[in-house]
């Protein structure tokens, strides 16, 4: 079956996620900057998803466009992928509103390592699918970053217990290291 239809309702759903984020800040009282301190955490958080968010929809960019077709396990893929990414905006904002305490952060946590295993998922089955010799599985790879991300959360779980601040540094820094897109598939199709 095609891929358009899958792409399309993932970039209209990781749309909505981005939109649903922004919709929940809130307006502060009071028109001096002081106003805006009390944001600030809410805002960190925000800025943090909302990166988090488009890495995700800049990497399912470039892993569909090497895509040809999908079937129904890559559909059921996607959409779990598509439900832990949707679950961002809550932790997120739960962990501003809460100014990125124990219990919050662990939980956006729990959430980054659930949306990158989702993600190894999708494209270990879209590897499946299109063959060990495709261009897909070539530019894939084993995945050292994705996987590096995975190790990195699953670190960051159980240190946000003992340091919030040191997990959510991890999150940024596994931000950071995705922040650049991944060119891996860019350079096998250019080939």
């Amino acid at each position: 079956m095609s891929k358009e239809r899958l792409t399309a309702f993932s970039d209209g759903v990781i749309a909505v996620i981005i939109t649903i984020m922004v919709l929940d800040m809130k307006v502060p009282h009071g028109s001096e900057p002081a106003a805006l301190w009390p944001l600030a955490p809410v805002l960190g958080s925000y800025v943090l998803s909302f990166v988090y968010v488009g890495i995700y929809w800049n990497n399912h960019h470039h892993l569909m466009h090497a895509v040809r077709t999908v079937d129904g396990r890559i559909l059921w893929a996607n959409l779990h992928l598509l439900f832990w990414l949707s679950l961002i905006p809550f932790c997120s904002g739960w962990m501003g509103e809460n100014h990125f305490n124990t219990l919050p952060v662990a939980l956006y946590g729990v959430v980054l390592l659930m949306c990158g295993v989702a993600y190894y998922i999708l494209t270990r089955l879209l590897i499946s699918h299109h063959g060990r010799q495709s261009n897909l599985a070539i530019a894939l790879g084993s995945d050292p970053k994705g996987i590096a991300s995975v190790l990195l959360y699953i670190v960051a779980i159980p240190l946000a217990f003992i340091s919030a601040p040191a997990a959510f540094a991890i999150y940024v820094l596994v931000a950071a290291i995705w922040f650049i897109p991944d060119r891996r598939i860019e350079r096998v199709l250019r080939q």
